[in-house]
């Protein structure tokens, strides 16, 4: 059981090792994701952040070790269990990945029209609902060619809020996004957390997004190829290790 006043966890990640191959990428990885809280996976260029999230979500097979939602370990579950484990989180992926061949809206309606038995009207209102929830009330019938960088990066979001997850997982949300873009996304970050109570986990190279919106870092050390640090991002900045210190006192630059 919990102790009280710690949320539940809706991930655990028990001795997870990742590999390449037969190349050591991260070992021995042991941490929770908690309810309700915004968790970041940070650390230098090449260390696995992205690899992690691939685990995390069941793309790439563990080398060892397991990843829990619940009792069920994703990469053990039969497929109608993992087909509902997978219900219960959306994805951003660091390049948007929305369907060029799609309007906006379409893109948002896309997991509606495969997943669930909606009618079309219900799925349209639901789609612009999602749109208005990032702030793109108006680019339902857009193509994404027409959007900006932050645009796209918010109406993949919405596109991954369509099946209501519990759980949002971000890779690289603020990549090559200008300051006033990627501080308006860590604004919509924080009020997804508030207002829908969605738990977020975002790979981010963005120090400035991390301290902005995260409630826990996980540090990956690309030397040690293993967590080195875990906790929230001013006290790791203060008393973490050296290392961890060194990286989470970077700012990006203008």
């Amino acid at each position: 059981m919990e102790p009280a006043g710690i949320p539940e966890p809706l991930v655990r990640v028990v001795g997870l090792t990742m590999a390449f191959g037969g190349e050591l990428v991260q070992r021995d990885l042991d941490f929770e994701i908690r309810r309700d809280e915004v968790f970041a996976i940070v650390g230098a260029s090449g260390c696995g952040k992205s690899t992690l999230l691939r685990h995390l979500i069941g793309l790439q097979e563990p080398a060892a070790g397991r990843v829990l939602y619940g009792e069920h370990d994703l990469h053990r579950a039969d497929e109608e269990t993992l087909a509902s484990l997978r219900r219960r989180f959306g994805v951003m992926f660091q390049a948007g990945a929305l369907w060029s061949s799609m309007t906006v809206g379409e893109n948002i309606m896309l997991p509606l029209r495969l997943f669930t038995a909606q009618p079309l009207a219900l799925r349209e209102r639901l789609a612009r609902w999602k749109l208005a929830l990032v702030g793109l009330e108006g680019a339902f019938d857009l193509e994404p060619a027409e959007l900006s960088g932050g645009m796209r990066k918010r109406a993949a979001i919405a596109r991954a809020l369509a099946l209501d997850p519990e759980l949002l997982y971000l890779d690289e949300p603020s990549s090559g996004l200008d300051p006033f873009s990627a501080a308006r996304l860590d604004g919509l970050i924080l009020n997804l957390r508030r207002n829908l109570g969605t738990t977020v986990v975002m790979v981010s190279h963005s120090m400035d997004s991390v301290f902005a919106v995260a409630d826990r870092v996980l540090y990956l050390d690309h030397v040690e190829k293993t967590m080195t640090a875990l906790g929230a991002p001013r006290v790791l900045a203060e008393t973490g290790p050296e290392r961890v210190r060194a990286f989470l006192h970077r700012r990006s630059q203008p």
